[in-house]
């Protein structure tokens, strides 16, 4: 077998996993839903929610939490992808959640990562959801290595890693009580070349932002952020125009470029497998505040 034949064997076989999953827990669960922020795994996610169904509607709408803090190209393809579509798209707003007086930003143009997780907590007790699809993987971050596929929350959404169920021969229990509710991550096994692989076999559109451009950015504490109306320089960093890519799509205040010429998926998987340090690891600001940064925030009720 040659090296392009196992490689196709093995993304199917990641695609099958991941729609049994999704199938599995819409057949035990009444109210999913699925998280779409317009990035790479989450397009991944939603074409996989959209295999496991057609030529059936998505039995469940998608949601994306909106910090306010935005690359508009991510924005307006995510409006443009849910629309073609036809999904139901739930936005659920972090400047809502500070209006309403649920968060407090701490400063004016400040990271509103963190705030997000009482927004999402606050739209699945509105809505009623059960589950919760997420595009996590286990690869990214520590924190995510240790959550099972079916990654359960209490009645006030919190994680405890030590009490997750066990998950012999991909047999899952979803049994939860009221008010509980499960994260569901059926791209788990998957690793970031694995993603972009996933998304050139099936041709999918991604926003611009993933390949090479050109774009105002400054360096601050190693992590290059685009210059906007959040992200101003301070006194001795000195902005300039680079070509960049990114490799994850999140708050524009926390996420970095990387400093690349991949303008095509085949360059990107190039340098994807090259890489040696994750995504999350290279451009996400929020995560270098600790060592546990993520596992902090996940106990928390965050994604």
């Amino acid at each position: 077998m040659s090296a392009t034949a196992r490689q196709v064997s093995q993304l199917r076989a990641l695609e099958a996993e991941a729609v049994f999953v999704v199938r599995e827990v819409v057949a035990e669960l009444s109210r999913p839903v699925l998280l779409f922020s317009g990035g790479k795994d989450s397009v991944a996610l939603l074409h996989l929610a959209e295999k496991a169904f057609r030529p059936l509607p998505l039995p469940f709408p998608v949601l994306h939490v909106d910090t306010g803090h935005n690359f508009p190209e991510v924005i307006e393809f995510r409006d443009r992808r849910v629309a073609e579509a036809g999904h139901r798209l739930i936005v659920a707003s972090v400047q809502a959640s500070i209006d309403a007086g649920r968060v407090k930003e701490p400063a004016p143009g400040a990271s509103r990562n963190r705030l997000q997780t009482v927004t999402l907590l606050d739209a699945l007790e509105e809505h009623s959801f059960d589950a919760a699809f997420g595009g996590a993987r286990r690869d990214e971050e520590r924190a995510r290595a240790k959550e099972r596929v079916l990654s359960f929350r209490d009645e006030f959404g919190q994680w405890e890693p030590r009490a997750q169920r066990a998950e012999p021969w991909t047999l899952y229990n979803a049994r939860i009580r009221r008010g509980e509710h499960i994260r569901v991550f059926p791209l788990s096994n998957w690793t970031e070349v694995d993603v972009w692989r996933y998304v050139e076999a099936e041709d999918l559109e991604l926003p611009s932002i993933y390949f090479a451009h050109r774009r105002r950015v400054l360096e601050r504490d190693g992590i290059l952020l685009a210059e906007s109306e959040w992200i101003r320089p301070r006194a001795g960093e000195r902005p300039e125009e680079a070509t960049v890519r990114y490799r994850t799509v999140g708050d524009l205040t926390v996420t970095g470029a990387v400093r690349s010429e991949a303008a095509d998926i085949a360059s990107i998987i190039t340098e994807t497998e090259a890489a040696t340090v994750s995504e999350r690891g290279e451009t996400r600001a929020d995560d270098r505040t600790s060592e546990a940064a993520m596992e902090d925030r996940k106990r928390e009720g965050y994604f």
